[in-house]
């Protein structure tokens, strides 16, 4: 087990976040299954109050998770630096089977805790609180799936061995490599290209036609053609090297932190969109959503296609 001073705050705010969330899940079972808003009893109010408490613990775990997912990823570079073979997190993450789930289960978690916050929100608006229900019901799933983040968290650092030498990110993201990345290398960039600028132009259509379940559905996807696009094409613009495909050496001090601004524009703009398409909100609230979707996405789409456009202009070829 690796105890650096990163990786044992990190245990540590997870066992906090295991004493609070289990408060907060003990009295959202409570409340899922005996909330009456049209009760005046004793255990009712008893209720209303571990609902506030509850929503108090849940936004804290929120506003701590979300600079605490950018201080994981520090603490991997941090560990690349004494583990064999590593150049940056993707050796660390690659260097254990629990990595790679444990960083989507991160990414997943975050989409979750934030959409119960815009999901208790809405709900705090109306005098007799029509998601309360609802929203604690979804936190009895969000609670297991933190409870799996944890575990694999502890699973990986624990099973990371100094001693071994693990792949660098130029051999993990490699179309001769035998991992899955392999073959999404391996796709015609005209393919995901297009499908890259035609989700966005069906975002824009839905936004425009304001179908709700669609405009949600197509952020969802553009969320994973993003990704895929920027680890296969755009991002060897970024590099300005057509064999480095790496979404973790966008965060590095030499590509001036680009990644986390990406990032940050990718997360805003789909929340925004799956916000706007899965919960029913005033058409004030609606429209603002619809248009951070549209916005945050269309800043992400101008900014990756800039790189390869301006490669072009100076250079008079592309990659």
């Amino acid at each position: 087990m690796i105890l650096l001073p990163e990786v044992l705050a990190i245990f540590i705010l997870d066992i906090i976040f295991v004493l609070f969330c289990t408060i907060a899940f003990i009295n959202a079972l409570k409340i899922y299954l005996r909330w009456d808003a049209d009760a005046t009893t004793t255990e009712q109010y008893n209720l209303e109050k571990k609902s506030y408490l509850s929503a108090t613990i849940i936004k804290f775990v929120f506003m701590v998770k979300v600079p605490l997912f950018l201080f994981f990823i520090f603490s991997l570079d941090k560990i690349s630096d004494i583990l064999t073979g590593a150049m940056c997190g993707a050796g660390v993450v690659d260097a254990t089977i629990y990595g790679n789930y444990l960083f989507v289960l991160k990414i997943l978690n975050l989409y979750f805790f934030a959409y119960w916050l815009a999901l208790n929100n809405e709900d705090l608006k109306h005098e007799v609180q029509p998601y309360t229900k609802v929203k604690f019901g979804f936190f009895i799933l969000i609670y297991f799936l933190l409870m799996a983040e944890i575990f694999l968290e502890f699973m990986m650092f624990s099973s990371i061995n100094l001693n071994d030498v693990v792949d660098c990110c130029g051999a993990i993201y490699s179309s001769s490599s035998s991992s899955y990345f392999s073959s999404i290398l391996s796709l015609k960039h005209s393919i995901i290209l297009a499908l890259f600028y035609s989700n966005f132009f069906l975002i824009a259509l839905f936004y425009y036609k304001r179908y709700a379940k669609l405009f949600a559905f197509a952020n969802i996807f553009f969320l994973f053609i993003s990704i895929i696009s920027l680890i296969t094409f755009f991002g060897t613009y970024i590099y300005q090297s057509p064999s480095h495909h790496c979404p973790f050496c966008l965060l590095q001090k030499e590509y001036y932190y680009v990644g986390y601004f990406l990032y940050t524009l990718l997360f805003l703009g789909t929340f925004s969109g799956i916000y706007a398409g899965f919960l029913k909100t005033n058409e004030k609230t609606q429209t603002k959503n619809y248009k951070s979707s549209l916005i945050f996405n269309g800043l992400y789409l101008l900014i990756v296609s800039a790189y390869p456009l301006f490669y072009y202009l100076k250079n008079g070829v592309l990659l």
